[in-house]
């Protein structure tokens, strides 16, 4: 009788062995197995990380090896199990591999397909349609898309990480637990005996240092030591961990009636401000995006204000930007005056500081938030939703939104919810990061996330007129890193641009991002289908670049330049002043964030700076879904040129008083994960 040799891989995470009986079917194109119970005497099968093999004789021939099923069936206690792969040797010599990873609960059960990727259109088999179509059934119940505030990009149906299905859960939801982290990063930091003394002002700049961690010649440190500095302050809108908002001012604004007189004194080239803005020497931040937002009213006890600066910055002759002229508010006016670099010591100060403020405010709702962790969560769920397993693109991006659904859905629960973390120490909190990000998805459009079109849209492309911008120069090697990787996939799958138009799995994916997640909005720029293989490759790479480099370089950096308060207060708790002169260190002090919000901020910034446990970074994928030999040399020239850009980065870093390594490939994780 034909007798197969059938290997078991469990997952080596915790909790992923079980004790329950397993049982395995075959089903060939001759006929179909008994039920066979995987089980070897006097052994423990199926332990965490374990191989187990197994011989599994049956009756008849069954042809060719279409699908394997597997069930689990309670032995003592419940207990959940993660199968990575079954590979199966066949009386012939052959073997199949079959890569799962995924969690089977409770009586479970899962019917796998080999590990080779095919379209909707390969599929000829009936039984092989049914599947395919069977699985995006079963998991369109599962990942449901659902409203989480009216104008947001919608997100995943769960209440609570534990309502999420069991495969994108994290391994222990403990080490992502948001109150229990920031708790423990106070109190690693040694700054939990202030976490509580809210109110309760500083009394000078030095003071904030009692809670501050002096970790020698770091980007913090630097911080401390150089932060009223104006080119640490420009530096910042290049380099720091919000680098998207600057952009090359091709004409004065009406609402920042700034002159030449104003600020000649700044001025390097003898030309006007007028003809500095000609020649591309000018720059501007606006931040009208927070004019009008609610300041946080959960704590009676302490009023907090925003502002919407408008900051004008000037590349000097030695291609430095520097700040040239502050409005805090939109609407110029006697009580808005423009501060300059030329005015009192702290009028000066305090103009940056709040500047500063409202970047952390944009940062952390709009380019953190909104821009990496909301839109990737869209990219997954309606992956899940109309891709199936067997997919290339599914094998592709799965790696890539890994723990995003459930990070976001931990953060929906504790951190951003109505009286959330948030709330704590955020000037936003309240609700007011709710209306920005409603105010925002006007501008996240399809372009704003593909990095060299964003880059010329702001006008910051040229490396010979802007040099330092370091977050443009590595960006642009990663993108093109991973652009070259997805042709190299989509070349594989698809021969011409009709297999992808022809694809409609693709397409009913394409659109529900369109749909759901950018709410059907002509204007985002969203396509709702895709045409070309080119196409497909450059909407693959946004897919990944979003997900792991422009997440690393907007999360990861956050310790470095938010651990000063003073350079990126959370909260203000006094109004921007209305005229000069009056500005005094004891005000800014007292503007600045009391004792308790400043250790709950501090607490924050640790916390989401740190990498995962067992972090996977950009090219590395464990876990074997393709097995196809193309795609596996495609990865290792994938891996072969990130190598590549880490010994560029690196180099330059050597060189560098403030190195900039957030986009080096080997501190890049794969996906949005914390």
């Amino acid at each position: 009788m034909p007798s197969y040799t059938v290997t078991v891989a469990t997952g080596s995470q915790w909790f992923a062995g079980t004790d329950d009986y397993i049982y395995l079917s075959l089903l060939g194109s001759a006929g179909c197995s008994e039920k066979h119970l995987l089980d070897k005497p006097f052994y423990n099968d199926f332990e965490r990380g374990a191989v187990d093999s197994y011989d599994v004789t049956v009756d008849e021939e069954l042809g060719e090896i279409q699908l394997v099923k597997i069930e689990k069936r309670k032995y003592w206690l419940h207990d959940d199990w993660y199968l990575k792969y079954i590979t199966l040797k066949t009386p012939h010599g052959d073997y199949i591999e079959f890569p799962c990873y995924r969690w089977l609960t409770g009586d479970g059960e899962v019917v796998l397909r080999d590990g080779r990727a095919k379209l909707a259109r390969d599929d000829q088999i009936h039984i092989l349609k049914q599947h395919r179509r069977k699985e995006l059934e079963t998991r369109q119940k599962q990942y449901r898309w659902m409203e989480w505030n009216p104008g947001f990009p919608l997100s995943i149906d769960a209440k609570c990480h534990k309502d999420l299905p069991r495969d994108i859960q994290f391994d222990s939801e403990k080490g992502v637990d948001f109150v229990l982290n920031y708790s423990k990063a106070m109190e690693n930091l040694f700054i939990n005996r202030f976490m509580h003394m809210f109110q309760s002002s500083w009394n000078d700049f030095a003071d904030f240092e009692k809670i501050f961690v002096k970790i020698s010649n770091t980007i913090s440190e630097r911080v401390m030591n150089h932060w009223q500095e104006d080119l640490m302050f420009g530096y910042q809108f290049l380099n720091g961990c919000n680098p998207v908002l600057i952009r090359r001012c091709t004409e004065l604004p009406e609402k920042l009636p700034v002159t030449t007189e104003m600020v000649e004194c700044s001025l390097e080239r003898q030309l006007s401000l007028e003809q500095e803005v000609q020649q591309g020497n000018i720059f501007i931040v606006d931040f009208e995006l927070l004019d009008g937002i609610d300041a946080n009213k959960t704590d009676p006890c302490t009023l907090q204000f925003l502002a919407a600066p408008i900051c004008l910055l000037y590349k000097n002759l030695a291609n430095k930007i520097v700040p040239i002229a502050i409005q805090l508010n939109q609407i110029p006016g006697d009580e808005n005056p423009i501060f300059l670099p030329s005015d009192a010591k702290y009028d000066w100060l305090l103009a940056k500081i709040w500047v500063r403020s409202s970047d952390f405010h944009v940062h952390q709702t709009i380019t953190h938030l909104l821009r990496t962790h909301l839109v990737s969560e869209v990219f997954g769920i309606a992956m899940y939703r109309q891709l199936p397993a067997v997919h290339p693109i599914f094998k592709l991006l799965v790696a890539h939104v890994r723990f995003t659904i459930a990070i976001n859905t931990k953060a929906r629960e504790q951190l951003i919810c109505e009286c959330g973390l948030f709330d704590k120490a955020n000037a936003t909190g309240g609700g007011g990061h709710v209306q920005m990000v409603q105010r925002a998805m006007k501008d996240l459009t399809y372009a704003s996330l593909c990095f060299p079109e964003a880059m010329k849209a702001r006008g910051m492309e040229s490396k010979e007129d802007i040099p330092y911008y370091f977050y443009r120069d590595d960006g642009l090697l990663v993108w093109e890193a991973i652009r070259m990787f997805t042709a190299e996939v989509v070349g594989i799958y698809y021969e011409s641009d009709q297999v992808v138009e022809e694809d409609l799995e693709l397409q009913d994916f394409v659109n529900d991002v369109y749909v759901y997640g950018m709410r059907g909005r002509k204007s985002s720029g969203f396509p709702k289908s895709v045409k070309s293989r080119e196409q497909l490759s450059e909407y693959l790479t946004v897919v990944i670049f979003t997900a792991s480099a422009q997440h690393a370089a907007v999360n990861f950096g956050q310790y470095d330049w938010c651990s000063w308060i003073p350079n990126a207060p959370p909260t203000m708790r006094a109004p921007p002043p209305t005229a000069k002169g009056v500005v005094t260190i004891e005000q800014i002090v007292d503007t600045l964030p009391d004792r308790g919000r400043s250790c709950w901020h501090l607490g924050a910034v640790w916390a989401l700076s740190q990498f995962q446990e067992n972090e996977l970074f950009l090219g590395m994928y464990p876990e074997e879904h393709f097995i196809e030999k193309p795609v596996k040399e495609a990865m290792a020239r994938f891996r072969k040129n990130l190598e590549a850009i880490v010994s560029v980065i690196a180099e330059r870093n050597k060189k560098k008083q403030l190195p900039y390594y957030y986009l080096s490939p080997d501190r890049i994780p794969n996906s949005v994960a914390i």
